[in-house]
Order: structure tokens, then sequence, then C-alpha cells
């Protein structure tokens, strides 16, 4: 009789979960393995989230002293810097070109990109543009999965797998919730909410577990809610036709915000001559913008929570809100780096926050985090991580009504995303 054979893992093989659970049974060592590596990988990302996130402060507290009429000059010669580094470094590209090479390039994310993102976002970021880290973690982080699947002389769709897991880690490390941020990594790639690429869940999970505690240990941020929103309870089943609502209300705020990003998209596209000419005159109107409105300055990590905690008056609070939809499209649109998911969320946050002040006995927790959940649906088409986002951000119990605003968002979004690259999928290239 013949001894038994290992299996072995079949590196041109698709591998469904139970044909991998099967496997485990026969080959412990299989598991481990792999496990180990997605660990390695997570360790890595939250590495770079730590180190980028440090530096990122470090500037920021230098340039913040910066305010009034001095935002006028400093604005933009930020932006006329971000340009300088893109001109000779190279286009790092946005979140779209991510997307592209997931579904066209077998996941391969390119890290010749990485020094212009990196320098780039830097300096869009910490000088006051309405755009947050995690574009450029998730390019860094996912790339590193592209570099790291090379180096295990990986092909086909384990090294898509490992781009999504080191993409996982990036918007992990940022939001602090690694089922949030490994879920964000997948849903993103689709507009119709279909998890093409369902195989690279765990690994996702794994690598985002890893890339957290990695994070959190060298800035101890993640640990704790982000925001601190007033006491809420669920309590009546009233509360969920009010998420509805606040869905519908957000919703209809991600198509302003789409119609002013389209439109600053087609006036920046007519500036002609090099891109450090359309970079420093988004820098000035960023500069204007936040000499008027000084809380539209930066992507809203710390001003949310001004937003939660202080009373201002409805009509400010939506002209804050309208200021940061054309804050973010500056800023994006403009050539400066940085991702508009947590501006998004800032934006949300005053319009629900406005309602709770026009219409008295509404709760103003339910009314914001319902809104900042189904904008950021509505435009990213992310309904069940979103939910999982805010939940852990804003330490929100009950997820229900986060994920009916979510689903309101997404299904009453424009039929052509933001991120046209959503519509495609791998099966379209066939």
């Amino acid at each position: 009789m013949q001894p038994k054979q290992r299996q072995r893992l079949d590196r041109t093989q698709r591998w469904t979960f139970p044909q991998l659970f099967g496997l485990v049974r026969r080959n412990p060592f299989v598991i481990s393995r792999w496990v180990l590596r997605w660990v390695a990988l997570g360790a890595g990302g939250g590495l770079f989230a730590a180190l980028y996130w440090n530096v990122l402060e470090l500037i920021t507290h230098g340039l913040q002293k910066f305010a009034g009429y001095s935002l006028l000059l400093v604005m933009p010669l930020a932006g006329f810097l971000v340009g300088l580094i893109i001109h000779f470094l190279g286009n790092p590209g946005e979140i779209g070109v991510i997307v592209d090479n997931i579904h066209f390039r077998n996941g391969r994310l390119d890290t010749r990109k990485n020094p212009s993102m990196i320098l780039a976002s830097l300096v869009s970021i910490s000088a006051g543009g309405s755009a947050g880290p995690e574009a450029p973690l998730v390019q860094v982080t996912g790339s590193f999965g592209t570099w790291f699947a090379d180096r295990l002389q990986l092909q086909g769709h384990e090294v898509r797998t490992l781009s999504l897991a080191g993409m996982a880690t990036g918007f992990t490390a940022l939001f602090g919730s690694p089922l949030g941020g490994a879920m964000f990594a997948l849903e993103i790639l689709h507009h119709e909410h279909v998890l093409e690429y369902y195989e690279a869940l765990m690994p996702a999970i794994v690598s985002s577990c890893a890339s957290y505690v990695v994070f959190a240990l060298i800035t101890h941020l993640g640990i704790a809610p982000t925001w601190t929103f007033p006491q809420y309870t669920l309590e009546n089943i009233d509360d969920f036709a009010w998420a509805v609502l606040f869905g519908i209300v957000g919703a209809l705020a991600g198509w302003v915000f789409i119609g002013i990003f389209h439109g600053c998209d087609r006036l920046f596209a007519r500036i002609p001559g090099p891109i450090y000419l359309r970079t420093t005159l988004a820098g000035l109107a960023l500069g204007i913008l936040a000499f008027v409105l000084p809380l539209t300055r930066y992507f809203g990590h710390e001003q949310l929570e001004e937003i939660a905690t202080i009373n201002f008056s409805g009509v400010f609070l939506l002209s804050l809100a309208l200021g940061k939809m054309f804050s973010i499209a500056f800023t994006v649109t403009g050539g400066w780096r940085g991702g508009f998911i947590i501006p998004l969320f800032f934006t949300g946050a005053c319009i629900g926050k406005a309602i709770a002040v026009f219409i008295a006995g509404i709760n103003p927790s339910l009314a914001m985090i319902c809104t900042m959940a189904a904008i950021n649906a509505a435009v990213t088409r992310t309904p069940v991580s979103t939910t999982l986002l805010l939940s852990k951000l804003a330490n929100f119990a009950p997820l229900t009504p986060i994920l009916f605003a979510s689903l309101m968002g997404f299904f009453l979004a424009p039929k052509v995303p933001l991120i046209l690259s959503q519509l495609k999928s791998e099966k379209d290239a066939s």
C-alpha cells in the first residue's frame, strides 16, 4: 500500500472556502503557513501606517499655526509644492486607478507610484486639504501586498488576494476596525455590491487584525472611539423610520456632492499648463474657503468632534456642509492627494446635526450617524462596511439604524458612480 502523499496547494487553482477547509483538515500546516503570511503582511502594513501617521501629525502641528489671512499664501504655496512633486515624480493616481488595477491587472499595484503618493499626500493633508490619509495608505499597503506576493513567487489570483489584503490593512489602520476595513477593501470594488473577490475576505480580515494591533501599539489610536456622540439608546421602532428618512436626506446630499465634484472637475480640466498650476489654484480656492469657514480646513478627523459636541445654528451647519463639499471637490479635482471618506462623514454630520436643530425632539446622534452613513454609501457604494466603520468610530452600538440609512444611500445613489471604475469588473475584460 502506497503511503499517503501530503496534499499541496495548487497555485493555478482558484480555491473555494469548502475546498480550502477540507484541505486544512488533512494538512494543518497549509493553513498555518498562509496565516503567517497574512499576519506578516498585516504587520508590515500597520508599521507603515503608524510611521506615516506620526510624520503626518508632526507636519500638521507645524502648519496648524497658520490661520486667517496667512492661509491665502500658505495654501497656494502648498498646492504649488504638491504640483511640483507630481510633476517630477509622476502622477500616483487615485482610488479609481487602484480599482482598475484590481480588475484588469490581476490586482497588481505599482510600488513605483509610492514616493509621489506619500510626499504629495503628506503635503496635501498637513496643509489643510479636505482629503484624508486613506488613499495614500491604501495605495502603499496594497502595493506592499503585491510586492510581498512577488517575493513569495505567487501568481494569478493569489497576487490579487494579497494586494486586497494589503489594502485592507491601510483602511483598518486609519479606521480602527479590522472587520470594517477588510469589508471596505472588497466592497469598494463594485457598485453592484457583488463581492467578486470573496476569496480575499479571510486573508483581508487576518491581515487587518495584525495591522490593527501594530498600529495601535505604536500610535495608541484606534482603541477608543474616535468621536464622542451624545448618548443614544434604541428604544422606539419609530427610529427606524427616522433612519430611513435620514438615509434619503444623505442620499440627496450625495447627489449634490457628486454634481459639485463633476463641475469642479470640468473647471480644473480647462486649465492649461503643467499640473502645478492647477494645484496652486486649488490651494488658493481652499485658502479662501478656510478663511471664510475655518472648519472646512483639514479632513475632519478632529473637526467632526466639534460638530458633535458644540451647539451651532442650523443655518451655519448647512453652510458648513456645502462649504465642505466644495472643499473636498477642490482638493481632489485640483490635483491634491488624499481620500474623501472622513470628509464625507464630516459633511453628513453637519447636515444631520442641522436637522436635529431645526426639528425639535430628534436625537442628534441618530440624525448625524445616519446621514453620515447615507452620504458615504451614496458616493462610495459601500453600505455594509460603512455601517461597521461608523459603529466603531462613534461607539454607536445599534447597528440596524445605521444599516437602514446606508442601504437607502446605496439604493438611491446615482446610477453612474463617482468612481467610474466601479462599473467595470474582471468579466468585462473577457
